[in-house]
């Protein structure tokens, strides 16, 4: 539960989010893991990116920090203000991150192009690229499967992994769905809760949105038995190199 972020948690959200896996199917393994538990780890990351000098105070306000898209270095040799900062990690701007990704295939990042990205917030919360990395690590991730929204956060994270000497999981970035415009649909004004009553129908309509084909037939049959299917007939070589599925009208 990525709950590290005191100030956005909604509370009883994360119970709703566990009953709502259940209701469609999907279970997990061990006990649920809290990243708000594990802070002693993240301040740890943290200390050996300092102690290595690869970190930095950064005193920009949101709006001095666009680039291209990136951070443009301006606190690199001291904060530029005074006042609260936020620690960033300091990246190889020579350098190239590549990795294979198991449905968009081969991917380059220029890290100069990214800059350096935040570790630790001005209000001293650990920041998400430094907390998914630590989570992964504690938890022996072998194989990280999400949105293909995140997969530009991927080359921070692998930069991230390898000044701690820590392993690279595998990575597929599955196609996201989105509006006919190609808005993220998550947010925007038709995006609902899921409705557990329908949950086996919704299964079907990802399943289809995702180029696997499920027969008509299978729409009315219980959670279980979609994700039985799509197990046995899971073709993820029908959306390689897709990043975006619109939803439809």
């Amino acid at each position: 539960m990525e709950d590290v972020d005191g100030v956005r948690v909604i509370g009883g959200c994360a119970a709703r989010m566990l009953r709502t896996l259940e209701a469609f199917g999907l279970t997990w393994d061990g006990p649920v893991e809290y990243q708000s538990a594990r802070t002693g780890g993240y301040a740890q990351a943290l200390q050996h990116l300092s102690a290595s000098g690869l970190t930095f105070e950064c005193s920009c306000s949101r709006r001095e920090r666009g680039h291209r898209g990136g951070y443009p270095g301006t606190c690199r040799a001291a904060p530029a203000h005074p006042g609260p900062t936020a620690t960033r990690f300091r990246i190889d701007e020579r350098r190239q991150v590549r990795f294979v990704d198991r449905v968009q295939g081969e991917c380059s990042f220029d890290l100069g192009e990214r800059g350096d990205v935040i570790v630790r917030r001005r209000d001293g919360a650990f920041a998400y690229q430094l907390a998914v990395v630590v989570d992964d690590a504690l938890q022996g991730v072998s194989d990280v499967v999400r949105g293909a929204d995140l997969l530009d956060s991927t080359p921070w994270q692998i930069a991230l992994q390898q000044a701690l000497h820590l392993r690279t999981p595998r990575y597929l970035h599955l196609p996201l769905i989105v509006e006919p415009g190609g808005a993220k649909l998550a947010k925007s004004r038709r995006s609902l809760g899921l409705d557990a009553a329908t949950a086996g129908a919704q299964l079907h309509q990802v399943l289809t949105l995702l180029r696997q084909e499920p027969p008509a037939e299978l729409k009315p049959e219980p959670p279980g038995v979609i994700l039985g299917w799509g197990i046995r007939h899971w073709q993820p070589g029908r959306f390689q190199g897709v990043r975006q599925v619109p939803a439809g009208p």
